[in-house]
C-alpha cells in the first residue's frame, strides 16, 4: 500500500528490469550492517519472499546467522533458522560480493564524535566498498539516521567515484529506519516506511521494494526530506522527554509527584500526549539524532537553541539522579562514600539487551566517581559490552538478584524497568530503593524505603 500519491513515481528505462523483479520479488536484496536495524529488515525481506545476502564485519554475527541463530534478545532464533533453512538468507563478511545483490540497503551506525559532531565514517567506508563493486542497474538505499543532505552530498559522490552516474547507471534513495527494539505492537513490516529518492526513477524503485516489505510506504519529494522526517520524529521525542524531565525536577522541589501529574493530565482527550521522565536518554536515536540537525544548521548560520536546550536537560539527568541517590543513602544513616550500590537495569530500555547510549553506564561511573562502589543486575545483559564512551566498564558481570545479594547493598537504583525483575523481592530485601521509572508505584509497592528520582 502506498500513500502520498501526489509524489511522482516514474519508472526508469535504465534499471535493467529491476522494478519488475522487485514487484515479482525475484530481486536479491543486500543488507550492509546486521544489527538492530539490519537483522529485522533482513527477516522482513525473507518473509516477503526475497533472497537476502547480508554483509557485516562482525564475524560472530556472520557465523551465528548462517547457523540459524539470533544474537539479538528480542529476535527469536526460530525466525532466523527458518529463513536460513529456506535458503533465503545468507550472511558474509566478503564485501567483494556486493555486485551480487540488485538492491543494497545500508544499515550502519551513525554515532557522534566526542565533540557531538556527526561521525559518518561507517557510511563513508561502506560507500567506498560499494563503489568498488557497483554495477549498472543497482539500487542503493541509505537507512542510517543522518542530517539532511547526506545522501546527496556524501553518499552520491562516493558512489559516482566508481565512474557510474547516479540516475543513469545506478539509483540512490534514502529510507529511514523506524525500529523500536522490544516493541511487541510494531515490527518492521507493520510500520509505515518513508521513502525519498534522488529523482523520481530512484523513488519508484525504492518504493517498489518497500511496498513488498511493509504495510504502507510514504513517498516524499527528495532524499533530504526523508532524512529530515527521521530527525523530526526523534527530535520531537527528545524535546518532550526533556520537558517532563525538567518538570520532574521542578515539581519534586515543590513536593509534587510528576508521575501523578502525568497520569491525571493524560485523561484529557485532546491537546496532550504523555511522555515520561527517566534517568537519562538511551538508544542510538534520541540522544544522538537532534545533534545531527544542530550541526547541519550551523552551515546556514542558524542556532537550534530549543533542541540544544533539550539536549542539555536530558544529558543532566544522570547527575540529578545521582544527587537523589546520595540524599537517600545519607538519610538512611550511611555515608555515601564507601557505600555499595546495585544499579538495577543496564539496557537503555525495558525488555531488551540494547546497551547503546544507556544512561546506566553513566550512572555507574558517576556513583564510583563519588567514592561508592557500583554493581549491576540485568537479566538481559549478563556482561557489559565494550562501548566507546564507557570502555572501563566492559566485562563486568551481572549480579544475581537474591535476598542475600540485595541485603549486601546500601541502596538499589532502578534505572531500567524490565518486566522480568521481581520488584517485590527487591523492595522486601533492599535497605533502600531509588526508583527512576516509577515501577514500584505502578506495581502497588508502598514502603518508606522507596524514593523517587
Amino acid at each position: 500500500m502506498t500513500s502520498n500519491q501526489a509524489i511522482t513515481l516514474r519508472p526508469s528505462s535504465n534499471d535493467n528490469g529491476l522494478i519488475e523483479r522487485l514487484q515479482n520479488r525475484d530481486a536479491i536484496v543486500g543488507i550492509i550492517g546486521l544489527g538492530y536495524v539490519g537483522l529485522p529488515l533482513a527477516l522482513a525481506a525473507t518473509r516477503a519472499g526475497f533472497s537476502v545476502l547480508g554483509f557485516d564485519i562482525n564475524q560472530t554475527y556472520i557465523n551465528r546467522l548462517n547457523r540459524g541463530e539470533s544474537y539479538i534478545k528480542h529476535i527469536s532464533s526460530e525466525l532466523v533458522s527458518e529463513a536460513v533453512a529456506l535458503g533465503n538468507l545468507e550472511a558474509t563478511h566478503d564485501f567483494t560480493r556486493l555486485d551480487e545483490p540488485d538492491v543494497i540497503l545500508i544499515c550502519v551506525p551513525t554515532p557522534l564524535t566526542q565533540h557531538r559532531e556527526p561521525d559518518l565514517s561507517y557510511v563513508k567506508n561502506t560507500a567506498g566498498a560499494i563503489a568498488s563493486r557497483l554495477r549498472r542497474g543497482q539500487l542503493v538505499v541509505l537507512e542510517s539516521t543522518t542530517y539532511p543532505g547526506t545522501t546527496d552530498e556524501v553518499l552520491k559522490p562516493a558512489l559516482e567515484a566508481s565512474g557510474l552516474k547516479c540516475g543513469t547507471d545506478f539509483f540512490l534513495a534514502y529510507s529511514p529506519e523506524r525500529e523500536d527494539p522490544g516493541n511487541a505492537s510494531f515490527g518492521t513490516a507493520t510500520i509505515p516506511k518513508v521513502v525519498g529518492g534522488d529523482g523520481p526513477e530512484a523513488l519508484a524503485l525504492a518504493n517498489a521494494l518497500y511496498e513488498q516489505l511493509v504495510v504502507e510506504t510514504v513517498p516524499v519529494s527528495t532524499a533530504a526530506t526523508a532524512e529530515a522526517v527521521k530527525l523530526t520524529e526523534n527530535i520531537f521525542r527528545a524535546v518532550n522527554i526533556a520537558l517532563v524531565n525538567e518538570l520532574k525536577v521542578v515539581y519534586a522541589a515543590m513536593g509534587i509527584d510528576i508521575w501523578e501529574v502525568i497520569e491525571a493530565a493524560k485523561t484529557k482527550p485532546f491537546g496532550f500526549m504523555p511522555f515520561y521522565p527517566g534517568p537519562g536518554l538511551g538508544g542510538h536515536c534520541i540522544p544522538i539524532d537532534p545533534f545531527y540537525l544542530t550541526w547541519k544548521a550551523r552551515e546556514y548560520d542558524i542556532t537550534t537553541r530549543f533542541i540544544e536546550l533539550a539536549g542539555q536537560v536530558n544529558t543532566h539527568m544522570p547527575y540529578y539522579v545521582l544527587e537523589r541517590l546520595i540524599e537517600a543513602v545519607d538519610r538512611s544513616g550511611r555515608p555515601f562514600t564507601g557505600s555499595q550500590i546495585l544499579v538495577l537495569g543496564a539496557a537503555y530500555k525495558k525488555n531488551v539487551d540494547d546497551m547503546r547510549e544507556s544512561p546506566s553506564l553513566k550512572l555507574i561511573e558517576l556513583i564510583e566517581a563519588r567514592g561508592a562502589e557500583a554493581d549491576y543486575h540485568d537479566p538481559h545483559v549478563p556482561e557489559l559490552p565494550m562501548t566507546r564512551e564507557h570502555a572501563s566498564l566492559a566485562g563486568r558481570q551481572s549480579m544475581p538478584l537474591t535476598p542475600e545479594t540485595l541485603r549486601r547493598y546500601d541502596g538499589v537504583l532502578i534505572a531500567t524497568d524490565h518486566d522480568d525483575v521481581d520488584y517485590r523481592l527487591v523492595v522486601a530485601h533492599a535497605r533502600l530503593v531509588v526508583d527512576t521509572r516509577n515501577v514500584c508505584e505502578r506495581l502497588g509497592l508502598v514502603n518508606p524505603r522507596i524514593f523517587k528520582a
